[in-house]
């Protein structure tokens, strides 16, 4: 519009009103202005407008904040939002925060200059200040976190039972006859990394062993898990098993132990938390934890319009866990066929 404006010479806020037919615009100037914008393919912009007018009545468009659109449970997870929102008559505006925290607080403040009526989040890694939360929430605008939840702000949340997922996993490669299991998780800034430490090292516990800190090892990338994993296999008490914070990172120790000459499962055993598609796809097919992401996005969707519709009160706090199952396949001893859904 402020293009239209500048080459015809008038206000925006004339070409505003001609556009919508205004009658205080003069019908040879609507025309004209109108005639313009169609042979200048002008069209316009319908969630901005719905963002505009959010404040003033019920607005219908949600923030989603992504950590990274690469890895397949974050997508699962958005898959479900659209879903349960598209259901119930709302849209998404989706942002990537690429784990770095400065980005997370600008999407934030660019999500409330534009007046969304909630936002649904999973923080970035290195987010240890959550002012820019505090300021969402004191300011009446509804949070829902999701997977990486920020212990320290007050509002509802929708994660999987990461501990439980953790010790099942452990515990199935301690079964199986693994002696040494190895742990790759994530910053322990993020509750996630502290719930599936606590089920490795409970795993270990319940079944009389010791934890030694020199297989626990801060590594959630399948860059990393390439570089880090050939210097644990290499030492004299090397693991004889893996478990991993996600399927990326297992299947970057899987790459390395094979290239290494070992035999997968039979001499190093390897397990991963996501099942992504990557994990049927590799060779062989890698044991991991399924995180029911698409339920996930599904509940923290309607946590958050329930919220936002009055349900709940904006300083209530809506706590819902969903259950993991392990999935079995081939990186691990004595299970060939997957295990079959709950």
């Amino acid at each position: 519009m402020k293009d239209i404006a500048a080459m015809l010479g008038v206000s925006v806020a004339t070409v505003s009103r001609a556009l919508k037919d205004n009658p205080s615009i003069s019908r040879a100037q609507r025309e004209k202005i109108k005639k313009f914008a169609q042979e200048h393919h002008y069209f316009p912009n319908v969630i901005a407008e719905q963002l505009r007018n959010s404040r003033k009545s019920a607005g219908k468009v949600i923030g989603v904040i992504v950590p990274q659109f690469i890895h397949y449970y974050f997508s699962s997870v958005l898959s479900g939002i659209e879903q349960e929102a598209s259901r119930r008559g709302y849209r998404i505006l989706v942002a990537q925060s690429n784990e770095l925290h400065e980005r997370e607080v600008q999407i934030c403040k660019s999500f409330y200059q534009n007046k969304v009526c909630g936002i649904i989040v999973s923080q970035a890694k290195d987010t240890t200040t959550y002012n820019h939360f505090s300021y969402l929430l004191d300011n009446g605008v509804p949070l829902v976190f999701y997977d990486r939840i920020c212990a320290g702000i007050n509002a509802s949340r929708v994660v999987v039972d990461d501990y439980q997922g953790s010790m099942k996993a452990v515990s199935h490669l301690l079964d199986s006859g693994c002696k040494r299991v190895a742990f790759f998780g994530t910053s322990m800034n993020m509750e996630i990394g502290k719930n599936r430490l606590n089920g490795y090292k409970d795993a270990l516990y319940g079944h009389g062993m010791k934890v030694d800190e020199d297989l626990i090892c801060i590594c959630d990338t399948h860059s990393d898990a390439e570089t880090l994993a050939p210097q644990l296999l290499s030492r004299p008490d090397r693991p004889d098993a893996f478990f991993a914070v996600n399927d990326e990172t297992a299947i970057g120790i899987l790459y390395a132990a094979k290239r290494m000459g070992f035999k997968v499962p039979e001499e190093v055993s390897v397990c991963g938390f996501t099942n992504s598609y990557n994990s049927r796809a590799c060779d062989p097919a890698l044991t991991t934890v399924e995180q029911r992401g698409v339920d996930v996005g599904i509940e923290a969707a309607g946590v958050l319009i329930d919220t936002v519709e009055g349900k709940y009160d904006i300083h209530h706090v809506e706590k819902r866990i969903i259950k993991t199952r392990l999935v079995l396949r081939n990186t691990t001893r004595n299970n060939a066929v997957e295990e079959p859904k709950a």
